[in-house]
């Protein structure tokens, strides 16, 4: 499949959309930092979304919050990756959006106002460099070969059990990528899609063991990832996001 859309993708459709960045109208950063809490570091400025940028946000549901506050990832509860659709128009790869059951490709802007809506804290980890027109037909390619997948309910449920995939043997020893799955949790699909796309080292990456909070810290509960992931080479800290200044 993600072969096939690479070949299609090659022929000379456009996957970069840094060609078209341009002030955006409806949607702002604030000043990058690992803090989860309700805090806005003026001043904001204008977000442009790029291809590799990952999206992070909470949720008010108190299944969601209680379920990550008890395996140790508590304040940041989705996260998905930006891609370019392959007219260049930037779209959101989540695993579950909305706690759905499925993975989906979703418009940035909307995704983003619709969690805002909610009441729920959004941020931005923005690529430090661009994305390079292969990494970015990577992405897309990978991208559109998971949508519409199953997300993994009965994995993430496993990460409340002793036979979490998070557990330290197991992550050192069994929990590096596997490349496409049958379905996916949001923050496994993230980094999956990183290794995809040649964004991180797949010795380092160890996706069914990183939680969203791992996404946004670049430290872990987790042994092995606070050893070996670390983002902020290639990504800043988390901005808020906002659709106002």
């Amino acid at each position: 499949m993600i072969a096939t859309c690479l070949q299609i993708l090659s022929l000379g459709l456009t996957c970069v959309v840094g060609d078209n960045l341009a002030p955006v109208a409806g949607s702002f950063v604030y000043q990058p930092a690992y803090c989860t809490e309700d805090v806005w570091l003026a001043p904001a400025r204008p977000y442009c979304p790029q291809p590799g940028d990952i999206f992070l946000a909470s949720d008010r549901g108190l299944i969601a919050r209680a379920a990550h506050w008890l395996v140790g990832a508590a304040g940041v509860h989705h996260s998905g990756i930006v891609f370019a659709r392959p007219d260049g128009t930037p779209a959101i790869l989540e695993a579950g959006p909305y706690n759905t059951l499925w993975v989906q490709t979703v418009d940035v802007l909307d995704h983003l106002r619709g969690h805002e809506k909610r009441g729920e804290k959004v941020w931005i980890r923005q690529r430090r460099v661009p994305l390079t027109p292969e990494e970015s037909v990577r992405l897309t390619a990978w991208a559109l070969a998971q949508d519409g997948k199953p997300f993994a309910v009965v994995r993430l449920g496993a990460q409340l059990t002793p036979l979490r995939s998070r557990g330290p043997l197991r992550t050192c020893f069994v929990g590096g990528p596997h490349g496409e799955r049958r379905a996916y949790f949001c923050s496994e699909l993230v980094v999956e899609s990183c290794v995809a796309a040649g964004l991180v080292d797949p010795a380092r990456a160890r996706p069914a063991a990183t939680y969203p909070r791992d996404l946004f810290m670049d430290r872990s509960h987790n042994p092995f990832l606070n050893r070996h992931f670390d983002l902020s080479p290639c990504w800043f800290p988390p901005a808020r996001w906002a659709s106002c200044p």
